[in-house]
């Protein structure tokens, strides 16, 4: 598992997360639809009413962790929607999202293994909008089409990132890095492009 302990052991002291940790390695091993909340409770070894206490459905567990660990691309959005429409912001925008979608990794391995079930449950949408926002702050609305396709695939590769690129060899902090910076090349072609064209 490497570099997901230093999160396990901070979220480790929390019922709530332990519960969310634990349904998603489930969810992770054997799919959503086939785990119950009594394995859940199982694997917890805790009571299903314990588990009740804090969770109702498996459906109300994956939206908390959704809430939980897209939180930081929320605040980003609103952070990003602040500044200056400068070249520097989104490259700035573009660094903290990797860290961001870094510690949601396994969120987003089950939203990619899961996509039907993600489909019919409130997460797809809210993903939609974190992404329509995340967007908007990366497009210059007088970008011409060529830009703006420039913009959407520098989210698209770091996305990419986290699945496709993983079976290329090397140390994944050097992967990451380099998707990176893939994506800051796009991202400032783009913007170029922009200030030509005004």
């Amino acid at each position: 598992m490497g570099g997901t302990d230093g999160t396990k052991q901070r979220r480790r002291g929390n019922t709530r997360q332990r519960i969310q940790d634990v349904a998603l390695e489930l969810f992770a091993e054997q799919g959503y639809e086939k785990t119950s909340l009594r394995e859940i409770a199982e694997r917890l070894d805790v009571t299903k009413a314990a588990l009740y206490y804090h969770f109702k459905t498996k459906e109300e567990i994956i939206v908390s962790l959704f809430e939980d660990l897209t939180k930081p691309i929320e605040e980003l959005i609103a952070w990003g929607r602040e500044q200056p429409n400068t070249l520097e912001t989104k490259r700035e925008l573009l660094r903290r999202y990797g860290v961001a979608l870094t510690e949601a990794e396994p969120l987003f391995r089950f939203m990619q293994e899961n996509q039907a079930t993600v489909r019919d449950l409130s997460i797809g949408m809210m993903f939609k909008n974190r992404m329509k926002g995340m967007r908007e702050i990366v497009i210059d609305p007088d970008a011409d089409l060529v830009d703006q396709v420039r913009c959407i695939s520098a989210l698209f590769t770091m996305h990419a990132g986290m699945f496709v690129f993983q079976e290329l060899a090397g140390d994944p902090e050097d992967k990451r890095e380099a998707v990176l910076e893939v994506a800051i090349d796009l991202i400032t072609q783009a913007h170029g492009g922009a200030r030509k064209s005004s």
